[in-house]
């Protein structure tokens, strides 16, 4: 199968509202298609199974999943396309800006009260789309961001979700392990040089020793990276790589992502106060984004997930978009709104042609 007849099933395929999985890795030119062949919604506890896993934000060690035994599996390079990104005016909302600004306001005043250390909080933006279109999608998530992990899932039950993401939460090869602390959010320059101030800083640290923290009871050796730039799309964050080994026999991949999800770098710290902070003033319910997802592969005891970043849902000719930010007790309320302004613009270049 070729690339223009795999795009030709798969919008069959999801004009007969049966779930299907489209992914491709990092720096990959090909693409996985997995067709379900049935409706049904499957989930998976134990992580045994080969399957890809879909898990929400407020996971609660369960996640939806499409088994590789329930469908048929294809893997076919994409056609690669040049795409410009434009700019793209949002029109900016005083009034929403004014509500994000107030929760910002409010969280930072929780962390001088010393509950904790960060709180990730996030907006969602709706955009009505002119026209929706499946095949453009996948030719402008694939090739727009060739650095990042680029999918779109569909399940008659969950919708379509569709992303770019540019973390990982984890990825092993038998009892090896790799994840990351991502933190600190700017533009990127043609020069391509950058000066970071405390606060992103200061948040990238806390990310790194949290998740150092989390992952002892689970691994015999750990190691972390100098932190350096990594480029997102239009964006550049702090990143610092944290790999290591993974205690014999009490370590499985349910286990560790219990251990990770959801990172500091997505919800806060202490991770337990951080959460709960989300769920009772965020004015909406995050459903996937900041969950995590992505293949696992059982005969190679492997494993590729990522969190769920940069990412929309598309229903009824609307797409909604996620974005959010770390907040410490240095942030600045103005510069958090503009930091969730720049982020939007990495979904909002896939749906360009719709808008």
């Amino acid at each position: 199968m070729n690339f223009t007849s795999l795009l030709d099933k798969l919008t069959s395929h999801y004009k007969k509202e049966l779930p299907f999985i489209l992914f491709s890795l990092p720096e990959s030119e090909s693409v996985n298609v997995c067709f379900q062949n049935d409706s049904l919604l499957y989930d998976t506890e134990h992580y045994t199974e080969e399957c890809f896993v879909f898990a929400p934000f407020d996971y609660q060690k369960k996640a939806y999943c499409i088994p590789i035994e329930k469908g048929d599996v294809f893997k076919v390079d994409f056609v690669k396309n040049s795409i410009t990104e434009e700019e793209i005016n949002t029109n900016e909302n005083s009034l929403k800006k004014e509500e994000y600004c107030k929760l910002v306001k409010g969280t930072i005043r929780s962390i001088k009260s010393r509950y904790a250390k960060k709180i990730v909080v996030s907006r969602k933006e709706k955009f009505v789309l002119e026209s929706f279109d499946l095949q453009s999608l996948v030719d402008r998530i694939l090739n727009l961001y060739p650095t990042a992990f680029r999918y779109i899932w569909y399940h008659p039950k969950t919708g379509l979700w569709c992303g770019a993401s540019p973390e990982i939460l984890v990825q092993t090869e038998g009892a090896s392990f790799t994840t990351m602390a991502l933190a600190g959010t700017q533009k990127h320059n043609s020069k391509d040089i950058y000066s970071w101030h405390y606060k992103e800083i200061e948040e990238q640290q806390i990310v790194v020793d949290a998740i150092s923290t989390s992952l002892q009871k689970v691994t015999s050796v750990v190691r972390i990276s100098k932190t350096y730039n990594h480029r997102a799309a239009s964006l550049v964050h702090l990143r610092t790589d944290i790999t290591g080994i993974l205690k014999k026999g009490k370590a499985t991949l349910s286990t560790i992502t219990s251990t990770l999800h959801p990172t500091p770098a997505v919800c806060g710290t202490p991770q337990k106060f951080a959460k709960k902070y989300i769920l009772e003033n965020e004015a909406y319910e995050r459903e996937f984004y900041t969950g995590f997802l992505g293949p696992i592969c059982n005969k190679e005891s492997c494993s590729r997930l990522y969190v769920n970043l940069r990412c929309m849902k598309i229903e009824n000719n609307t797409a909604s978009l996620y974005v959010g930010g770390g907040i410490t007790i240095a942030s600045i309320p103005e510069n958090e709104w503009e930091e969730t302004e720049h982020k939007l613009h990495t979904m909002l270049q896939v749906l360009q042609p719709m808008l």
